[in-house]
């Protein structure tokens, strides 16, 4: 009976059109809801960033690279070596280096990696994000350009461009830079940094070009777990030969911009719950209001015979109703801005030809919302809404009823 009491009066109260309360109390289940929807929308766009940074940029890109000390021999040997290693899904050689792609007057910066497309599958993938297709066989010359060296080279499939090599070629006629014509056969378009400079060639292809014979530039490996690199690292340099290889992982190159990102998950999350809590703690003049307007019918109540818990628990389910109403409105309202955010971002970009993700290395706004970071939003919210309606009703079981009746 206690609880139905304390039901029905914080219910009664949290919907009562009484005065000027109802119009305060949607003040603050709006700065709640608004500082909620904040949050969801900060976090998802960080978690979109993520996200991109792990399937495009880590799916695309090996995980981990075994570089020779000089050209190596490629051997079978050494890679069934490298994929027994423990949380190593797959392993391939490669070639690389930087070089120019040209036509006509037009020049772009490229980094030339020379793979072999059907073990290349086992650690990147790269193929989901080409348009067109891989190259077929050696001795066809074909190159696969990342969609922005594409546009700046203005070329697309079936085009023929020429790779060019820092190193020079002796002649009779003097020095000339070392280059090969190629076919173009697909475009990269992965959305990422990696577009903005890729250009991949058949392995064998290019150990012609660099002049390798049947040496490749070390082998390149995929993990189960990107986070036990530094461990696979030197036991891949300890089967290999120390004097024959180094190591580079994902950590060198992008570890800063993972650790970056999540870091500033953890961090935002914290700087905005203060925001949810300052909102969360408006609740708390809203509830002294109600407690001083509804100052007789606490005196009523205690006269009637109710308890401490009975008045502290409708004060509660009051702060409860009106919190839990600004939270769910917050979550909801947040992920239908996130949700829409991607569209709006590109339809400014379009409108307005500003590119606002041009210094990040992914070229739009990508947004996940995940469940896990709702509930989480939803209860540190709730949490902080529950501790702002404990000195309220502390205030309303302070209340004299013979005082309060006196001057009723």
């Amino acid at each position: 009976m206690i609880k139905a009491v304390a039901f029905s009066v914080g219910g009664r109260y949290a919907f009562s059109r009484r005065s000027t309360i109802s119009f305060i109390s949607l003040v603050a289940i709006g700065g709640l809801a608004l500082s909620v929807a904040v949050l969801v929308v900060v976090v998802s766009v960080i978690n979109g960033f993520e996200r991109e940074l792990e399937d495009r940029v880590f799916g695309v890109l090996p995980h981990l690279s075994f570089f020779g000390r000089e050209p190596m021999q490629m051997s079978d040997d050494d890679l069934q070596a490298l994929v027994k290693l423990p949380g190593v899904e797959g392993a391939a050689p490669f070639v690389q280096g930087a070089g120019l792609g040209a036509v006509a007057e037009r020049v772009a910066g490229v980094l030339i990696n020379g793979i072999e497309p059907s073990s290349y599958q086992r650690i990147s993938t790269l193929g989901e994000f080409v348009t067109g297709r891989l190259p077929a066989a050696a001795g066809g010359y074909e190159v696969v350009l990342g969609a922005q060296v594409a546009d700046q080279l203005q070329v697309g499939i079936g085009d023929i461009i020429t790779l060019v090599l820092p190193s020079a070629t002796v002649t009779p006629a003097g020095l000339f830079p070392r280059q090969k014509r190629f076919t173009v056969c697909g475009v990269l378009r992965s959305r990422s940094e990696i577009d903005a400079r890729g250009a991949y060639i058949h392995i064998g292809d290019a150990q012609r070009l660099f002049r390798l014979g049947n040496r490749v530039h070390g082998y390149q490996v995929r993990l189960q777990d990107l986070f036990a690199a530094a461990e696979i690292a030197a036991l891949g340099v300890a089967t290999l030969g120390e004097e024959r290889v180094f190591a580079s992982s994902w950590m060198r190159t992008h570890g800063n911009l993972y650790r970056a990102i999540g870091v500033m998950k953890s961090t935002m999350f914290v700087l905005l719950s203060f925001l949810v809590a300052v909102a969360a703690f408006n609740l708390v003049s809203t509830l002294v209001m109600v407690v001083d307007q509804r100052s007789g019918d606490v005196a009523i109540l205690r006269t009637l015979g109710s308890d401490t818990g009975t008045l502290i628990g409708a004060f509660v389910v009051l702060g409860v109703l009106l919190g839990g109403l600004g939270i769910l409105v917050g979550v909801v309202v947040g992920a239908i801005i996130a949700m829409g955010l991607p569209h709006a971002y590109q339809f400014v970009t379009n409108s307005f030809h500003v590119d606002l993700m041009s210094q990040y290395f992914v070229s739009y706004l990508p947004v996940q919302i995940q469940a896990a970071d709702l509930l989480g939003i939803a209860a540190t919210a709730f949490v902080l809404c529950m501790l702002s309606t404990l000195y309220p009703a502390r205030r309303a079981v302070a209340l004299r009823p013979a005082e309060v009746l006196a001057h009723e």
